[in-house]
């Protein structure tokens, strides 16, 4: 009763404050207690369900609930406000728009950056198995080092394309080279430098490709 009672003031509150008029309707209150009252159903079928052993308290239950309760809450809202269906329909679309581009791009970025490390590793892994000494340091810190390194190389990559400065790539292989310069006399390492290098750059570029073409329709770049 004590949750069902918080839950009851907090929705009051909130939008009888967040909605001019809405607070001196009796209605209102009872949308509220409606809410309140399935919200509680739902949590108490839950428990019921769980301690049945029926349902498995894991993130599958907890995601349906929460998917339920946001159901409830949205119901809730649109019998308080009654929206004409055209009107909504419009809001829908329009939310729809505003969230596709930056939900887009940020899957994008971390497919790139994070998807891209497990790419480059399993494809450079064999050159390592030949010959351990190539990587010339073995020690886990140095090897998160270079995990971390090839997150900033990528996303440096795809954020220069997509800015449209193609010329700071240049400027990350060109670092990167100086950094290594003195284990590149080995043949060796630098044959595996270079392919992972080459690697991790491409995917930055092809990533930087696509969010070219979904953000301006095609695939341009500043001189």
């Amino acid at each position: 009763m004590e949750h069902g009672a918080i839950h009851f003031v907090a929705a009051a509150l909130f939008l009888g404050f967040a909605i001019p008029g809405l607070a001196v309707k009796i209605g209102f209150y009872g949308f509220v207690l409606g809410l309140t009252v399935v919200h509680l159903a739902i949590d108490w079928l839950k428990l019921r369900l769980v301690g049945s052993s029926t349902l498995e308290d894991g993130a599958a239950t907890f995601l349906g609930d929460q998917a339920i309760h946001a159901l409830t809450v949205f119901l809730t809202a649109w019998l308080i406000a009654r929206p004409p269906f055209v009107t909504l329909l419009a809001k829908i679309q329009w939310a729809q728009s505003a969230i596709e581009k930056p939900l887009f791009v940020t899957v994008v970025y971390i497919a790139v950056m994070f998807g891209g490390g497990y790419i480059v590793r399993s494809l450079v892994k064999p050159l390592t198995k030949q010959d351990m000494s190539v990587l010339a340091e073995t020690s886990n810190e140095m090897q998160n080092a270079g995990m971390y390194i090839g997150w900033l190389e990528r996303f440096v990559v795809l954020t220069a394309l997509v800015l449209q400065s193609p010329a700071t790539v240049g400027l990350i292989l060109t670092a990167k080279s100086i950094a290594r310069y003195p284990e590149m006399k080995s043949v060796r390492f630098a044959e595996y430098f270079l392919i992972g290098t080459l690697l991790s750059m491409s995917l930055g570029i092809v990533g930087g490709i696509i969010l070219l073409k979904f953000l301006h329709g095609a695939v341009t770049l500043s001189r």
